[in-house]
This record gives C-alpha cells, sequence and structure tokens, in this order.
C-alpha cells in the first residue's frame, strides 16, 4: 500500500537483478515501482501518481532511456521530475548526450548503491 507522505522513485530498468537490487535499495524510505523497459514506464508515468525522480537505464527495448527523458521534458507535467541514468555507455560524448536528455546525474554500470542512494537524497531534499 502507498505511503502518499512519502517520496515517490519510479526505477526503469531492463534487468531484473539490478531492478531488484535498487528496488530493495530504496523500498524502505521510498514508495518504489519499476519498469522494465520505457514503454511500460511511459504508461506508468500517464496513468499513476507521479514520481519525485526517475532512476533510468539508457539502453532498453522498445523505449530508451534518453528517448524517455525527452519526452518527459516535453511534457508540462513530468518535466521537473529529476532523472537519473544508469548506463554501460561510457565516455563523454554518452554523458554528454544524457545530459542534454535531461538527467541530473550520470552513473555509470557497474555502480555503487551507496553513491546512487547518496545523489538520490541529494535531489530529493
Amino acid at each position: 500500500m502507498a505511503n502518499f507522505s512519502r517520496k515517490r522513485i519510479l526505477v526503469v530498468e531492463d534487468d531484473e537483478a539490478v531492478r531488484k537490487l535498487i528496488t530493495k535499495a530504496f523500498e524502505a524510505g521510498y514508495d518504489v515501482t519499476s519498469a522494465p523497459d520505457g514503454l511500460i514506464a511511459t504508461e506508468l508515468l500517464s496513468s499513476g501518481p507521479l514520481p519525485d525522480l526517475v532512476i533510468a537505464d539508457v539502453m532498453m527495448p522498445y523505449v530508451d532511456g534518453l528517448t524517455l527523458a525527452r519526452m518527459m521534458k516535453s511534457d508540462n507535467r513530468l518535466a521537473r521530475i529529476p532523472i537519473i541514468f544508469l548506463t554501460a555507455k561510457t565516455g563523454p560524448s554518452s554523458m554528454i548526450k544524457g545530459i542534454q536528455a535531461g538527467a541530473k546525474h550520470y552513473m555509470e554500470k557497474p555502480f555503487v548503491v551507496a553513491h546512487l542512494v547518496d545523489r538520490v537524497k541529494q535531489l530529493l531534499k
């Protein structure tokens, strides 16, 4: 059951193990919803309660993270929701593309869960 006084996080990750790891890291302090790809994430964003933050993989089937971020930034209801990208794509050009798409943070995989938790706390202050 959702606790509406807690912040909401949407985790969008096609790797089930990583999705579960992230969900477990946040479920004690946040209401966490997850989606296995960007297409399902767009459905959740259009129909459910809005998250306070989105954690998304960049490379996913159907709708990738960059497309999801651009879609969110073009929608007035979603434009202010911070996005953290997690990705195996490394290098400055990939990071620049992620930031240009609307990400507040860009973390390379493998990532340290404690660092992700810290970034989420910073963004949701």
